[in-house]
């Protein structure tokens, strides 16, 4: 792996952990406490990190220095005693350290050519460091307890960091890029960054598997309602879907698939939630602060996407119940429901799937209606093994499915782009209400009484059907207050519960990521979007956070089609961007304000008659001021074609030897 160094930097940075390491280096090593000089491609031998002190049985303290660069000659090896810490040895490989440290017990080290090793038990302090290509192949390993340095042969090696040090920082590692989130956009950015060369580069991710939405929202019943083979992605079909619609299972495992198959694994970092993100405007990138450790980077992504944390309904006395309450992203498989009084609030997208899953199996289900949605029957059907063959075999036959299915979904925008043509889907919608509901009275409660798409056209074959059924009540009067057992609604009546799942969606348009990241300024992105409305450049860029490249950010929602026909054309724009940085020797890249203004003024004058602004409801498109940050208002390709290219001419630049921004 080739790691780029951050131009004119220098950063301090301390490990603590488990483990004596003895890196054996070119060059001369300088007097104890001296920053060595950076060196490359040198050949001699030299003596690094020689320790000396005393202290109790097991003890020692010294200070150490060593070069760094690559190094190719012969080394020996001395042993550190028992209560002395001591040990001095020589070889080849590529490190840098300098400072004092802390060794504990019996420590051996040794250096052979091509290879370093180090074994004990103490601390150490590294200082700047220019990152150094070693000559060999090999893994590095950070533990709680240790870190194991390892190298031989003709390559590079990898690193793997699996848990915190108990105490202090681990060493800071530059990147050229660092991105947030391991769902389908931080996934499919990391296999378009190998695709393009570009290997120096962590996706870190808070939870222990990848899969972001797919792996979080595992409910009953849960699956995809876009086609799969529009759902995926374009350069990673997938002939095994085993139906016209993927389950969640489904989608997980072809996304872990992908990771694997495209090598993006050994750059997956689990378990690294990220802290902080502040933009370092001396040295022109990103520190970074995760759960285990610290990163700078010279570009940072995030793919934390708009459905990943759970909005939690205000709703007086929801923390007095005494029963189970979870909401439906975060299924608690371990509650069974069977036989149990269940209240669901909410009738979304979760809901219709879900809740025709578990009624069957509970006592009585109340449903607590705010809004009732439009519903269309779902045009499922299992793939047959002679459709199977074709998609395996037959070349073009799956791309042209594809196809298929994204210029047909352009129609729906078309639709949705005035609210007096959705006359359509509205009686498609009704029909199958109709269809479905006998009771004129039930039916009348359950027409919405806003237009078709102002909400999310959703699609089952399943919910009209469950929620007819006698352990079902629907409720439509608004909860006034939960009890530890019971709910309370406007029209005075208490129904007693014992379990409540929460269908209440997601925080779409109060991005937690844009509460931990710090832009140019010192201001959160939260701020700044509080300040001046949640916008963004293409969708992408935000002025005042330089190099920092957001999918599915502002206004890349779509009511009609796939999601991953967007994330991939920001994919495109983003490398598109790095790639620019790179061949004209610029440390930044921040979107002109005017530019930013121009383009989302443009936007937001093409969503004022749609049926997302004029349908006559209330969605979690808008925000609280009634905006939409939300939703991309018009056609796929008109997107794709914006991000084909990247627009230089829209951005302010810096190079490496100038710090003020270009015009």
């Amino acid at each position: 792996m080739t790691t780029t160094p951050a131009p004119n930097r220098t950063t301090n940075t301390t490990t603590t952990g488990t483990g004596t390491p003895t890196d054996a280096s070119t060059g001369t090593a300088p007097a104890a406490g001296v920053a060595p000089t950076p060196t490359t491609n040198n050949t001699g031998t030299n003596t690094a990190n020689t320790a000396t002190g005393t202290g109790r049985a097991g003890t020692g303290t010294g200070t150490g220095t060593a070069a760094s660069g690559t190094a190719t000659g012969s080394g020996t090896a001395s042993t550190g005693k028992a209560g002395t810490g001591a040990g001095t040895a020589t070889g080849s490989s590529s490190s840098t350290a300098t400072g004092n440290g802390t060794a504990t017990g019996t420590g051996t080290s040794t250096g052979t050519t091509g290879s370093a090793s180090a074994s004990g038990t103490g601390a150490t302090t590294t200082a700047p460091r220019t990152p150094a290509r070693t000559t060999g192949t090999g893994t590095r390993t950070a533990t709680a307890a240790a870190i194991t340095v390892a190298a031989a042969g003709t390559t590079a090696g990898t690193e793997h960091a699996t848990a915190p040090h108990p105490t202090g920082d681990l060493a800071v590692r530059h990147l050229k890029v660092a991105v947030i989130g391991a769902g389908i956009s931080g996934l499919g950015t990391a296999i378009g960054l190998l695709k393009a060369g570009i290997d120096d580069f962590l996706v870190f991710e808070r939870a222990t598997d990848l899969g972001g939405t797919w792996r979080d929202n595992t409910y009953p019943g849960c699956a995809c309602d876009v086609q799969a083979h529009l759902y995926s992605y374009s350069f990673a079909r997938n002939p095994d879907w085993k139906s016209t619609f993927a389950t969640q299972a489904e989608v997980h495992a072809y996304l872990k698939d992908c990771a694997t198959r495209h090598g993006v694994d050994p750059h997956l970092r689990y378990d690294h939630e990220l802290l902080d993100a502040t933009w370092n405007d001396t040295h022109h990138h990103w520190d970074i602060r995760t759960k285990h450790g610290r990163y700078t980077a010279q570009a940072l992504i995030t793919g934390t996407g708009y459905l990943s944390d759970p909005a939690i309904p205000n709703i007086p006395g929801l923390d007095t119940f005494t029963g189970t309450v979870f909401h439906s992203s975060r299924w608690n498989h371990d509650h069974d429901l069977t036989g149990r009084n269940v209240a669901v609030i909410g009738t979304g997208a979760s809901a219709i799937q879900f809740v025709p899953a578990i009624q069957p199996d509970v006592n009585r289900l109340d449903l607590y209606q705010r809004t009732p949605p439009w519903v269309a029957a779902k045009p499922d059907k299992p793939n047959t093994p002679r459709h199977t063959w074709m998609l395996r075999h037959l070349p073009g036959y799956q791309r042209f499915r594809r196809t298929f299915n994204k210029h047909g979904r352009e129609i729906v925008a078309f639709f949705m782009s005035r609210p007096s043509r959705t006359t359509g889907m509205k009686n498609m919608a009704a029909g199958h209400l109709k269809k479905s509901v006998t009771d004129p009275a039930l039916r009348k409660r359950l027409t919405p009484d806003y237009t078709v798409g102002c909400k999310r056209l959703l699609f089952s074959n399943t919910w009209y059907p469950a929620i007819q059924q006698p352990n079902v009540d629907i409720v439509s009067d608004t909860i006034t207050r939960i009890g530890p057992t019971h709910i309370t609604t406007t029209d005075g009546t208490t129904r007693h519960i014992d379990t409540i799942i929460l269908a209440t969606g997601f925080t779409a348009t109060d991005r937690p990521v844009a509460h931990l990241i710090h832009g140019r300024n010192g201001h959160t992105l939260a701020d700044t979007w509080n300040r001046d409305g949640m916008t963004a450049h293409r969708g992408t860029t935000i002025h005042g956070f330089p190099n920092l490249f957001m999918l599915l950010g502002p206004n890349t929602t779509l009511g009609h089609s796939s999601q991953t026909v967007m994330i991939e054309a920001q994919i495109t724009y983003i490398l598109a961007a790095l790639k620019t940085l790179h061949t004209h020797h610029l440390t930044t890249l921040d979107v002109h304000p005017h530019a930013q203004t121009t383009y989302n003024n443009t936007l937001q004058n093409r969503l004022k008659n749609t049926v997302w602004n004029t349908g006559g409801c209330t969605s979690w498109y808008t925000d609280t001021k009634g905006n939409n940050p939300s939703i991309w208002p018009t056609y796929t390709w008109r997107f794709r074609h914006q991000t084909r290219t990247f627009d230089l001419t829209n951005y302010q630049t810096t190079t490496h030897t100038n710090h003020t921004p270009n015009p």
